[in-house]
């Protein structure tokens, strides 16, 4: 997994999967392991799946990067307090999924939590 900041002020990570390396062969099928970990997590709560790349192409310009053949995000809340009106700003997570020729881009946003940094993490790296 790599750390970076994206657009000099989003800290975000990215991980690679090749297809090669997991029997996960869609972006639907990544998805759905993803929903069945946010499910089974104690606090976390499954939201919905955007389809982020029906969306692009149905605006009818070429906005789409030609090596992604599909990209959906994920889309979860982990807020078990509000301690104040700012936290809402980082809520719900999404964890971003798109599909390359050979591989699988997974793409979310750093927690502001280190525990459910470690959670996403462990997600993410067990598919």
């Amino acid at each position: 997994m790599k750390k970076m900041t994206l657009m000099d002020k989003y800290p975000i990570v990215s991980h690679e999967i090749k297809k090669d390396t997991t029997n996960l062969q869609t972006v639907d099928a990544v998805i759905a392991q993803l929903k069945s970990f946010i499910q089974e997590h104690p606090v976390a709560k499954y939201i919905a799946v955007f389809d982020h790349y029906e969306h692009t192409s149905n605006l009818g310009e070429d906005l789409i990067a030609k090596e992604i053949l599909d990209a959906k995000n994920i889309i979860f809340c982990f807020g078990k307090q509000i301690p104040t009106t700012k936290i809402l700003a980082v809520r719900p997570r999404t964890i971003g999924v798109c599909e390359l020729k050979d591989s699988f881009m997974i793409d979310f946003m750093e927690a502001p939590n280190e525990q459910l940094q470690k959670t996403l993490e462990k997600w993410v790296g067990s598919l």
